[in-house]
């Protein structure tokens, strides 16, 4: 983020390098076989709310190339070009990578290595290496890895609802809070996904890092200026929510849906840009002469269009050609070997899975559709058992992805109970043994969990083509490494609770999910591939 200096805009309008433009495009051309799916995966992720800024960086990081490019010379080819050459070639076997195993979001992560080894091929190490800023800044185009969104999701989600609930008392508002459920008595607020403040915090984010290059001051005002998004975003979010609670208890429900929501979203986002140019002037008072709102960014476009014209002047090099041929192979390669067979195991789907269970009788329930959306799961089952002797239940959950590499996949529930306002009392793995079964002795996350008065015993595991697991970033490791080796990226979780009654023990409770878990795992494996 260096503090760019005004230098005039070339005159001259130049002529168009056929050679050089030539080798460009082909370079871009060559590329696109490998890199096709990565650009699927962002013009899915780019339709989504949270994400629906991406179109606008890339136009955002032209811009800050094409200001950059005034300050430093017409392109010289004749540079180091080695170091571009090799990212490139990395950037595209990355890519292939991720295409082999399925992971799209791999091969958008490979692109930006990508942009950045053409640019240094073609304009050298030297002179390349000025524009780490607006390579950098194309991450902001990217979704998050499923696994990191859910639990930076539901993180924001409670700090938003406990900011919220604040701020709610702050007007002497009678509020209760449990998880992410604000409860005023007659009404009853559920912060959910959308009001988590993601759709703000990624384009706040991509705003503050461009504010941050545009400021004219010092270096650690621009990281101030950067580093400021997060807690902006997220108390201004607290403050939405806390200003639809007190709304919604003076004026009704209707404050809280429609119209009315999606304005105050954006009051608040507005708001957030705003404060940033405030913060701006504030850190110029620190200084011996401040500049004025006007002067404080640098917003100077003159001459951007003669620049966009002077990458036409790009001269054709070794390197470029090297890089090419490079290219060119890695992509046939890519596009003339068979891809490896996708294995779809057979299975049951839950709907088959019996409802007795050595004599315990189930009662399965759907969840709710929205719930049901975010899980995005294949198939699941949740069902409720009820004891022969009818004093107490064991609840079994499990969901399964038939693949969790193209967006859908797992998300712990150790990221989840704070949500329905569990707090979580303990949370370790747990040895278990189930001699009757395949499963054998494997460890579980065992958990106790409590609402009020109501306290649980949870088992839950990643249940991942023959493992046991209970790390969610492990488990997503294996789907890499099978998808690779095996040609499967199914999966599951799996999940057994049951109520701690008052004068039970944990141990009692421990002993019953056991016992049911002997004869409920010897069924599993048929709905459950191995």
């Amino acid at each position: 983020m260096t503090e760019i200096s005004h230098i005039p805009a070339r005159a001259q309008f130049p002529q168009i390098n056929l050679g050089g433009v030539g080798l460009l495009l082909a370079l871009i051309v060559v590329a696109l076989p490998v890199y096709w799916s990565g650009f699927a995966m962002l013009g899915a992720a780019w339709i989504t709310p949270e994400y629906s800024h991406g179109p606008l960086i890339p136009a955002i990081s032209l811009y800050l190339f094409l200001r950059e490019r005034r300050l430093i010379t017409p392109i010289d080819a004749t540079k180091r070009t080695a170091p571009g050459i090799a990212l490139t070639v990395f950037a595209l076997a990355l890519g292939i990578f991720g295409n082999l195993v399925a992971i799209p979001d791999i091969v958008a992560y490979a692109l930006i290595l990508w942009v950045g080894g053409v640019m240094l091929t073609c304009m050298g190490w030297d002179q390349g290496r000025r524009h780490w800023a607006p390579v950098l800044h194309l991450i902001f185009m990217l979704p998050l890895p499923q696994i990191i969104y859910w639990q930076l999701t539901i993180a924001l989600q409670l700090v938003s609802s406990e900011l919220g609930v604040w701020f709610i008392r702050l007007a002497d508002i009678p509020v209760f809070l449990e998880g992410n459920i604000i409860d005023l008595g007659v009404y009853k607020l559920q912060v959910a996904d959308a009001c988590s403040g993601l759709r703000y915090l990624f384009p706040i984010l991509s705003f503050s890092y461009l504010m941050a290059i545009l400021y004219r001051g010092p270096y650690w005002h621009k990281v101030v200026l950067f580093a400021l998004a997060v807690p902006l975003t997220v108390v201004m979010n607290s403050v939405r929510i806390g200003i639809i609670g007190m709304l919604v208890n003076a004026y009704g429900i209707g404050q809280a849906e429609g119209f009315l929501h999606f304005f105050e979203g954006w009051v608040i986002f507005g708001t957030c840009i705003a404060l940033l140019f405030v913060t701006a002037l504030g850190l110029q008072r620190l200084t011996r002469n401040p500049k004025s709102l006007r002067d404080v960014v640098d917003l100077d476009t003159d001459g951007l269009g003669g620049e966009a014209a002077t990458v036409l002047q790009i001269a054709p090099s070794r390197g470029m050609m090297i890089g090419l041929a490079l290219s060119t192979l890695i992509t046939a390669t890519f596009v003339f070997t068979p891809a490896p067979a996708r294995i779809m195991p057979e299975r049951d789907v839950f709907a088959l899975f019996p409802l007795d269970v050595a004599g315990w009788r189930g009662h399965a329930m759907p969840l709710e559709p929205d719930v049901e959306t975010s899980l995005g799961a294949t198939d699941y089952i949740n069902t409720t058992y009820l004891a022969p002797d009818g004093a107490t239940t064991v609840s079994f959950f499990a969901a399964w992805y038939a693949s969790q590499t193209e967006g859908s996949g797992i998300h712990s529930p150790e990221v989840c109970l704070p949500v329905g306002g569990w707090e979580v009392f303990s949370l370790d793995p747990y040895a278990v043994s189930q001699p009757t079964t395949i499963y054998g002795d494997f460890n579980v996350n065992r958990a106790v969990i409590q609402k009020g008065l109501s306290k649980q015993l949870v088992y839950y595991w990643f249940d991942q083509r023959g493992r046991r697991m209970t790390n969610d970033y492990a488990a997503k490791a294996t789907v890499v490494y099978d998808s690779f080796t095996r040609g499967r990226t199914d999966g599951a979780m799996v999940r057994f609770t049951t109520p701690i009654h008052d004068g039970e023990t944990e141990a009692d409770a421990d002993a019953r999910l056991q016992g049911f878990m002997a004869d409920a795992l010897q069924r599993l494996p048929s709905f459950i591939p191995e």
